[in-house]
């Protein structure tokens, strides 16, 4: 995305237009699905994918000023650059927004999340979040076991979780040599 600081809501293509693929996502530890965000109660493949990775807890959360209570303080907190030490997933139920992620040289990449989209940020990755022009996302958060909600703002790179993501899915250099890991 581009560096342009103005309204964070915006696409922000860098000109001319870049996009990502969604091996580069994956190798960035991001796994995402297409599901159809209607009939998420009995959703067979949503069931499968919770069962498989153990997400046992749900909620559901619209995230616009007429529903979030400190709508504005919310907005800026998830727009601030951090991590947390579980993985971040999110089903979009209705609605859009934006997930902004930093790659192996620290750029960031913007990711659009609408309707069906389902997207899982590994744990140790610096993100952000926030709502597009349309001011308005409901998406289900899960979790592995109780949730926890602690966002590390940037820089946390001590952290274990921050270590692990870097060691499993960032470049590196050792003994002069860029070694990818996966």
């Amino acid at each position: 995305m581009d560096d342009d600081e103005g309204d964070q809501r915006l696409p922000h293509h860098c000109e001319p237009k870049e996009f990502v693929s969604l091996e580069k996502l994956s190798e960035l530890g991001i796994v995402s699905w297409r599901l159809s965000g209607d009939n998420y109660e009995t959703d067979e493949n949503l069931k499968k994918i919770r069962e498989a990775r153990g997400y046992s807890y749900m909620d559901i959360c619209d995230v616009c000023p007429e529903k979030l209570p400190n709508y504005e303080d919310k907005i800026k907190n998830f727009f601030e650059e951090h991590l947390h030490t579980d993985e971040e997933i999110r089903y979009c139920l209705e609605g859009s927004g934006y997930f902004d992620v930093r790659d192996e040289n620290d750029c960031w990449i913007r990711i659009a999340v609408k309707k069906g989209g389902m997207i899982v940020l590994p744990a140790g990755i610096y993100h952000r979040f926030t709502l597009d022009t349309d001011n308005y996302i409901k998406a289900m958060r899960l979790f592995v076991g109780e949730p926890v909600w602690t966002p590390f703002n940037r820089p946390h790179d001590d952290l274990p979780a921050r270590k692990a993501y870097l060691e499993n899915f960032v470049k590196k250099e050792v003994d002069g040599y860029v070694v990818e890991a996966r």
